[in-house]
């Protein structure tokens, strides 16, 4: 395979929690069901670039019997225009409890950390100026 030929990449999630997280995906993160059945969801963001994340059943048989269990150590990140509404949305409206706090760090970002019911960690963030010390490891200026 090379590069050119991939014409599609989007994670797949394997959950226990199929419905319950399909909906937090949906309702809170703004995502729509492409595809839906017992055992996968398929979902995509409305708007481009069209962003696309896909639930899987975590015992299904498609997946090899060594690797059937819910995902772990995932996290996904999303970069918003404003962190802070986001979290008085998700956190203080909805009730979401942040796994870590509202913050700016060093390194060039602002954001907090929710869990999904896959387990999956949900990193909402707005990237912002890194100090001096670590502007330098920027390949490219953040929000360049």
């Amino acid at each position: 395979m090379t590069p050119s030929a991939v014409t599609s990449f989007y994670p797949v999630i394997c959950t226990p929690r199929l419905r319950e997280s399909a909906d937090f995906y949906t309702d809170l993160l703004g995502f729509e069901k492409t595809f839906e059945n017992d055992w996968y969801v398929s979902l995509r963001r409305p708007e481009p670039p069209y962003y696309e994340l896909a639930l899987v059943d975590a015992a299904h048989e498609t997946i090899p019997d060594a690797y059937r269990r819910p995902a772990q150590g995932v996290l996904l990140n999303f970069e918003v225009p404003d962190v802070d509404a986001e979290y008085a949305r998700l956190v203080e409206e909805s009730g979401l409890k942040p796994e870590l706090p509202l913050r700016s760090e060093d390194f060039g970002q602002r954001h907090f950390i929710v869990a999904a019911p896959d387990g999956v960690l949900v990193d909402v963030i707005t990237p912002i100026a890194p100090t001096a010390e670590h502007a330098a490891a920027y390949t490219e200026r953040p929000g360049a």
